[in-house]
């Protein structure tokens, strides 16, 4: 009995768990509704698909196989539809709103053109997550969006055309949840804020760069229930931090205001947010103390009030933010020691307080429990590193930003603990020491190293350098130049004491596999001539041999550096001509060969090189006349022929170079290179030295301001070129001694950027032209040693230089000068000024009067002549006049008889 019932009960398991599996597989085979099927490639025949996913859309396969498409196995019906990342284009078509049961719709990624965002999506109501994120949409958020009453998640973010006319739509989505704005441009921001605040579930609220001016409610209340997230950075804000704030204080996780113009302190009720996790205030205008307050953020694992202007000392309360991971103040004015207590934080991976004014030593105690400190940044302060040389730090750094604070004069050999630093900046640091050998080695794990600007020692001759990028500028580094391996991309290791020839580095076997941008080893003991082996460098973009001992022609074979930006071969002894290979380098824009032995005549094929932005040939001993092939050249900003003997006119078609006759984009003086393997990028600084004010100065980063002709100390001769007045961007300009004669151009006052003029030592003549009173920004003139004559003219000019800018012309007189104009002088001058103003009003008269009788006569004689019945009203009119002056005449005259004969009787 009990063994045929428990056969029973095993028989009904078998006969429940079949029937089961057989719905399970029946269901399991359901297929995509054939209706969403069609929606779908109906869908897709509006799209373009450059990544070809959509491919796997077939009529032929279930939508199961297809990209992106998720159905329910139940009902078949499509619910989800995740096309992220696949950058579609085309048009949306309207057959989605078939798709009756989707909920979950990315279309992220995408570039629709500028299109607006269809109205119809506002009609799929089963839509709970909307993704339209950086799809290129233009135009106005569409209201009916507004109708999706189960969207939880809307992201429009990233779509730098589109923006919102009102917000009143949103109200209507009381289930939104999550809702990200940005960079959408906010046209009309009336109430935005109350609004956003009546959504009950919203948790996250992201409006970033939308415009938005005001964050204080026009009500003064806001009533968010459930936000978590709110991220308002790179808005206009302009007012103090709102106190609204502190009504989340049972909510709030992360606050970003960052990258605004917040004004006035950090109220202390931001510190009343104990569930605070994220705080960004950075790129603000705040100022005063960060509170001691700061320390009841039990919770806070992100600070950063970075670019503020904060002071005082780093509150000491801050070790008690124990969960805190990322620290940035830099770029404050605090000030005092780094509290000790900041050694506490034992979570802590970054700490950035570069660019303040703390003071004091920092030792091993700052960082006792700091094992998980990965970057630090204490640069441009006042600090002293001082640790032990013993010293094994708790921590391994990836990013270590020490420069200019002091570390020195010992080399520090903590550094050797660091096994995983990809960056190390050590700059102006005062290290006074020998580089130890194990160093070179420790750099091969990392790829930036800057060491520029101390008093390092040592030779380099068989250091192999691997680091992408390695600057070691000015310190006392000798020997011959090192070696490379093939991953440096950035060599500068000018301003020390290398020699040998420079074709030993150049043509070495080891250095030709290499993938160097930049080669920066002027003002070293280089000797020898230029090499031959340039095929083997032909990444190079910029090369700077400058202030070396290099001798020899330009090879032929540079012209193979087709990628060229910069070329650098000033104060050399290199000789001959420059080879006309150089066209090839045909993304040129700088050429520095001044300094050099040349003697030849300046090419005319120069003029090909269009990108050119500055030429530099000073002190080259050119000969010949100017080629006019260089007007071609309409990029030009700097034009530095100085110290040459160079002869004839100065060429009339300088008015075509364009970039000094109109503003035009500065040139680019440095230029940005991104590395794969590293989230960083490194700048190439372009350096210039030149002369604009008589005196010698360096360029950098202003270097495209500087819009320069230079042609002195050569024997030009010829009167100024009055089509130079065209060039009215010049900033500098410079033709002293030459031969020049004739007039100063009497219009130069056009040319109202001039910063400095200088036309000394040459034969000009005349008068000072009065226009050169009206240069507002002139700070440097000098027009000594010439046979200019008459009175300075008075103006707020002029009269600011001191007499040797006037110094060496007998005939001038007036201040600054010793020499006063004599009464005959200058009531010549004031005859002449009234002679000219008297022939100019006379003239203004006889002109004024020709032109008023011809203008009267044909207004009255072109009237009678064209109009027929005026013609007769006139001439009737005088035949009236006539007969009425005769009769009146007649009996006027018979009338005084008649008393003239009474009178006698």
């Amino acid at each position: 009995m009990g063994a045929s019932f428990v056969a029973h009960v095993l028989f009904l398991l078998w006969f429940f768990a079949t029937t089961f599996s057989f719905f399970l597989k029946a269901e399991s085979n359901v297929s995509c509704n054939e209706k969403d099927k069609q929606a779908l490639l109906n869908f897709k025949k509006g799209l373009s698909d450059p990544s070809k996913r959509l491919s796997s859309w077939s009529d032929q396969e279930d939508c199961s196989e297809w990209y992106g498409v998720v159905y329910d196995n139940k009902t078949g019906r499509v619910t989800e539809l995740d096309l992220y990342g696949l950058k579609l284009g085309g048009e949306i078509s309207g057959s989605l709103l078939q798709l009756e049961h989707l909920k979950y719709l990315d279309l992220r990624g995408s570039d629709f053109n500028r299109t607006p965002i269809p109205t119809f999506l506002g009609s799929m109501a089963s839509l709970t997550n909307l993704a339209l994120s950086y799809s290129n949409f233009s135009g106005h958020i569409p209201h009916q969006l507004g109708n999706l009453s189960n969207l939880r998640h809307l992201d429009l973010s990233g779509n730098y055309y589109l923006y919102a006319d009102d917000f009143h739509w949103i109200s209507n989505i009381s289930s939104i949840q999550y809702l990200d704005l940005s960079n959408s441009k906010h046209q009309s921001e009336v109430g935005w804020l109350q609004i956003m605040s009546t959504l009950p579930s919203l948790s996250t609220l992201i409006a970033s760069d939308c415009e938005l001016v005001n964050l204080n409610p026009p009500l003064g209340f806001v009533n968010f229930t459930s936000l978590q997230d709110l991220v308002l950075s790179h808005n206009l804000f302009s007012h103090e931090i709102p106190n609204w704030l502190s009504n989340l204080t049972t909510s709030l996780l992360h606050l970003d205001l960052g990258s605004n113009s917040l004004r006035g302190e950090i109220p202390p009720s931001i510190f009343n947010i104990l569930k605070l996790e994220s705080l960004q205030l950075y790129s603000n205008k705040l100022i005063g103390k960060i509170p001691e307050l700061l320390g009841q953020l039990k919770h806070l694992t992100y600070l950063n009030v970075e670019g503020n202007s904060l002071s005082g000392p780093i509150p000491s309360s801050i070790g008690n933010l124990s969960y805190l991971s990322d620290l940035d103040l830099s770029d404050n004015q605090l000030n005092g020691t780094i509290p000790k207590t900041l050694g506490l934080l034992s979570n802590l991976r970054s700490l950035y307080v570069a660019n303040n004014f703390l003071t004091g030593t920092v030792d091993e105690e700052h960082f006792t429990e700091l094992s998980e400190l990965k970057e630090l940044d204490i640069s441009h302060t006042h600090l002293f590193f001082n640790v032990k040389s013993n010293w094994v730090p708790p921590f391994q750094l990836t990013y270590i930003e020490m420069s200019s604070c002091k570390i020195g004069p010992n080399f520090p050999t903590w550094l050797q603990t660091q096994r995983f630093a990809f960056e190390l900046h050590l700059s102006r640091s005062e290290i006074a020491d020998k580089a130890p050998g194990w160093f070179w080695n420790w750099t091969s794990r990392s790829e930036i190293i800057d060491l520029s600007d101390n008093q390092i020692e040592g030779d380099v001759s068989d250091i192999v350098l691997n680091s992408l990028f390695i600057n070691l500028r000015s310190n006392h580094l000798k020997g011959q130049m090192p070696q490379l391996s093939g991953s440096v991309m950035e060599l500068y290791i000018a301003n020390n004491s290398f020699s040998g020839p420079i074709s030993s580095f150049m043509c070495q076997k080891k250095n030709r596999e290499n993938s160097l941008l930049v080669l920066d080893v002027s003002n070293n003991l280089l000797t020898g001539a230029l090499p031959h082996c340039w095929k083997y460098w032909q990444s190079l973009t910029h090369l700077d041999l400058g202030s070396n001992d290099i001798s020899g022609r330009i090879p032929y074979s540079m012209g193979s550096l087709v990628a060229l930006q910069s070329l650098h071969l000033q104060n050399n002894r290199i000789s001959g001509h420059i080879p006309s290979s150089l066209k090839k380098c045909s993304n040129l824009s700088l050429i520095d060969i001044g300094g050099n032995p040349l003697s030849v005549a300046i090419p005319p094929w120069i003029g090909e090189m269009t990108n050119l932005t500055i030429l530099r040939l000073c002190s080259n001993g050119f000969k010949g006349h100017i080629p006019v092939q260089i007007c071609q050249l309409s990029s030009l900003i700097v034009l530095d022929l100085a110290n040459n003997s160079l002869s004839g006119h100065i060429p009339n078609c300088l008015k075509n170079i364009r970039a000094m006759t109109i503003p035009t984009p500065r040139f680019k003086a440095q230029y940005s290179y991104y590395y794969m393997h590293g989230q960083f990028n490194q700048t190439y600084l372009e350096n210039l030295k030149l002369v604009p004010k008589g005196m010698e100065l360096e360029y950098e980063e202003n270097l495209g301001f500087v819009k320069m002709i230079d042609l002195s100390s050569n024997n030009l001769s010829g009167s100024i070129p009055s089509e130079i007045l065209v060039l009215s961007e010049l900033c500098f300009l410079n033709l002293s001694r030459n031969q020049l004669i004739g007039k100063i151009p009497k219009k130069i006052g056009i040319m109202k950027k001039l910063e400095s003029i200088d036309l000394s030592q040459n034969n000009l003549s005349g008068e000072i032209p009065l226009s050169l009173s009206s240069l507002t920004f002139l700070s440097h003139l000098n027009l000594s040693y010439n046979n200019l004559s008459g009175k300075i003219p008075l103006g707020a000019q002029l009269q600011t230089f001191d007499a040797l800018s006037y110094i060496g012309n007998p005939q001038l007189c007036g201040n600054p000068l010793p020499r006063n104009c004599t009464i005959e002088e200058e009531s010549q001058n004031r005859r002449a000024i009234g002679k000219t103003e008297e022939d100019s009003n006379n003239s203004n008269f006889y002109i004024g009067m020709g032109v008023g009788f011809a203008v009267g006569f044909w207004a009255v004689c072109g009237v009678l002549f064209f109009n027929r019945t005026w013609r007769h009203a006139f001439f009737k009119f005088f035949d009236d006049l006539k007969d009425w002056v005769y009769v009146t005449t007649v009996l006027n005259m018979n009338w005084l008889l008649e008393k003239l004969r009474s009178c006698h009787h």
